[in-house]
């Protein structure tokens, strides 16, 4: 099966080749790597491990061979690749100033490939292996499932060669990131395709709610994943920012960020509405608008 999205820019239909996309399928697809192999890689400590390896100084030399694999433009970011110290260095490199235009209304908070529903009622219609998914399960907190029960949902899925901050999708203020702790699924559409339950209800994730002058609360949720070795926040809680100052970054690994918002506010781009109902992620960038003010 073939893994599909669509670059907003251009309209072109991409084909997805994942990285490790052997050992993806062996670990998702196969009875042996699912029942004996996987329970172990998702577990914290094979993460912090991988982790503390592309902190290493020799993991420099993965830098070259991993831009010129996946066709990684450069230029767009703050050093040059002879200038990293790890390879998680390189990994969550930062872009240049201005490289990227902030546009209006709500944006993507990264770069990646999206998914858009216009009520979360169209997720929960999702069965995974007999499993349904259900807000509870995702977020962990009654109150947060109460007041976003009819929310408005984006999926931004990071593949290993994305720009891997993340950003406010829209000016406001803030609350401390509140985790939840979990495991580390891959986020991978190899994984997703028949893991979506549980990558996204069990996987380690951090919540943040961001008040908004006068459209309601942002719930933005950042989802670790495998090899992921923890969502690290770079902002200061209860403090103003603006929309796509930036709020953290994933080190090595694919990830993810959620979004859930009032759709009485907000009014989803209708291409990623119905590249989501054909199946299809699109790819945004970073302050990329996708939806706008109502």
């Amino acid at each position: 099966m073939e893994i599909k999205y669509i670059n907003r820019a251009n309209g072109e239909i991409i084909i997805e080749n994942p990285p490790a996309e052997g050992l993806m399928k062996f670990l998702y697809n196969n009875l042996v790597g699912e029942k004996l192999i996987l329970p172990i890689a998702k577990q914290k400590f094979i993460t912090d491990f991988y982790g503390k390896m592309m902190d290493s100084p020799s993991s420099t030399n993965r830098i070259q061979p991993f831009v010129a694999s996946l066709n990684i433009d450069m230029s767009q970011f703050e050093r040059g690749i002879n200038e990293f110290t790890s390879f998680n260095d390189f990994f969550y490199r930062k872009l240049k100033e201005n490289v990227r235009k902030i546009e209006d209304g709500l944006v993507s908070p990264g770069d990646g490939r999206m998914l858009a529903f216009k009520k979360i009622s169209e997720v929960n219609s999702f069965y995974v292996k007999g499993r349904k998914f259900t807000l509870k399960e995702f977020l962990k907190d009654d109150k947060l499932v109460e007041k976003y029960k009819d929310a408005s949902m984006f999926i931004l899925r990071l593949a290993p060669e994305d720009y891997h901050r993340y950003h406010f999708p829209f000016k406001g203020t803030p609350s401390k990131s509140k985790e939840i702790k979990g495991m580390y699924y891959s986020v991978s559409p190899i994984g997703l395709r028949d893991n979506f339950t549980k990558v996204f209800c069990e996987n380690k994730k951090e919540t943040c709610e961001l008040k908004t002058e006068n459209k309601g609360e942002i719930l933005i949720i950042p989802v670790g994943a495998t090899m992921v070795g923890s969502l690290n926040s770079t902002y200061e809680p209860n403090k103003m920012i603006e929309k796509g100052e930036e709020m953290g970054y994933f080190a090595f690994g694919g990830s993810t960020v959620v979004l859930l918002f009032d759709s009485a506010h907000f009014k989803i781009d209708e291409d990623l509405v119905q590249n989501t109902q054909n199946n299809l992620e699109t790819f945004v960038k970073m302050g990329e608008k996708i939806a706008s003010e109502i």
